[in-house]
């Protein structure tokens, strides 16, 4: 019977988005937002929302006048309907009352899937405003202005947005590119240094994982780092992105249908050790103690040298991050449970990036708890 017979159709969808580098983005003499909605549309003018994290307000008290004022010189084809000002940090992801209000003002300001939300904050910002632009009428354009090191060089130039939900991290989530990512390195000036050093851990994964020449620049910048020199930080932030960039699109696997995710190399336990400071560690310095402690592990099981494993903790130290675990004796257990909440997030799989050397990944599919927990203490003695 002919209408009995299955249906099969085949499509493909192409993304194209970029990232930008500039100063002082709503200066009335920089024309890049302007050129980025002008390329878009031309049809007239074009609605932007602007979200703002509250941190960022603080730094930059003159901000939200600076984007009206920015709108009002750029008229001929952009209205700012509105600058709304919510909390940042993990707590945007934790509250549900941030994401609601976000897709409040999408609904009242009538942003359309032709109009754009300008998401202007950390990491966590981004993640949030970037699901509410995804999810509200199943997706508005959205441009992304990271704030902080870690937002620049990693959460904000990938296509991943999210909420936390009964107490696990990303639970709620969508894979939706941006049309753009705009970097500023003015917003880098203000950043508290536990923000500012933060960063430097994504750099580090990704360089450890995929190019030992970038490690290699890293390790012998540590100190100039720390220090918060501007020129080695801005390489940083671009290789770094690069590096990201080329992953999610010349990986294979963009949406993440598979069990590898490389890029979260030391996110088993940083997540879950996010989770049980109640997130008073930063991102940043959870993935700095995660990788110190998944280099750990490869020493003892033999897949690294001690010569490797002091250079990749010296590196970390140098540059500022603390790497003692913040667990008691005898609490191993409950960081050991984020292993398997990380399984179920990769679809029931195990699937953790380990390395062999500087630059070479290895996934496991199998973590030995005990040594692991014999990793754990090793660790923190040398801390």
């Amino acid at each position: 019977m002919e209408f009995l017979k299955p249906i099969r159709q085949r499509f493909a969808v192409e993304y194209d988005y970029t990232l930008h580098f500039t100063q002082d983005v709503f200066g009335a003499d920089n024309p890049l937002l302007y050129e980025l909605l002008k390329d878009y549309s031309s049809q007239g003018k074009v609605k932007l929302l602007a979200v703002v994290d509250d941190a960022v307000s603080q730094a930059h008290p003159d901000l939200s006048d600076k984007i009206a004022a920015y709108g009002k010189h750029f008229a001929d084809n952009m209205v700012i309907t509105e600058v709304l000002v919510v909390s940042g940090g993990e707590k945007a992801k934790v509250d549900t009352a941030h994401l609601n209000a976000v897709l409040e003002a999408i609904d009242g300001n009538r942003i359309c899937r032709h109009s754009f939300v300008l998401a202007i904050g950390g990491g966590a910002l981004v993640d949030m405003v970037g699901y509410a632009a995804a999810i509200a009428h199943r997706g508005v354009k959205l441009i992304r202005i990271p704030t902080t090191v870690l937002s620049q060089n990693d959460a904000a130039v990938g296509v991943k947005n999210s909420v936390n939900i009964f107490g696990k991290k990303n639970f709620l989530g969508t894979f939706a590119p941006p049309f753009a990512i705009i970097n500023d390195s003015d917003f880098l000036t203000t950043l508290e240094k536990r923000d500012w050093v933060s960063g430097i851990a994504e750099a580090v994964k990704v360089a450890l994982i995929k190019d030992a020449t970038f490690y290699g620049y890293l390790e012998a910048n540590a100190k100039a780092l720390a220090r918060r020199e501007m020129e080695p930080m801005q390489y940083l932030i671009h290789r770094c992105a690069e590096l990201h960039m080329q992953h999610i699109a010349q990986g294979g696997d963009p949406f993440e249908s598979g069990s590898s995710r490389p890029l979260d190399f030391g996110h088993w336990a940083a997540h879950k050790l996010e989770q049980l400071t109640q997130y008073e560690l930063r991102h940043g310095e959870a993935v700095a103690i995660g990788m110190a402690l998944d280099v750990t592990y490869a020493h003892l099981i033999g897949m690294i040298d001690a010569t490797t494993l002091e250079r990749i903790k010296t590196t970390l130290t140098d540059s500022g991050f603390e790497l003692k675990i913040p667990i008691e004796k005898g609490q191993e257990d409950s960081l050991l449970v984020g292993l398997e909440e990380f399984r179920e997030h990769l679809g029931g799989e195990l699937c953790i990036t380990l390395i062999s050397e500087i630059g070479k990944k290895v996934d496991v599919d199998t973590i030995d708890k005990e040594t692991m927990k014999k990793a754990m203490w090793q660790l923190n003695q040398w801390s």
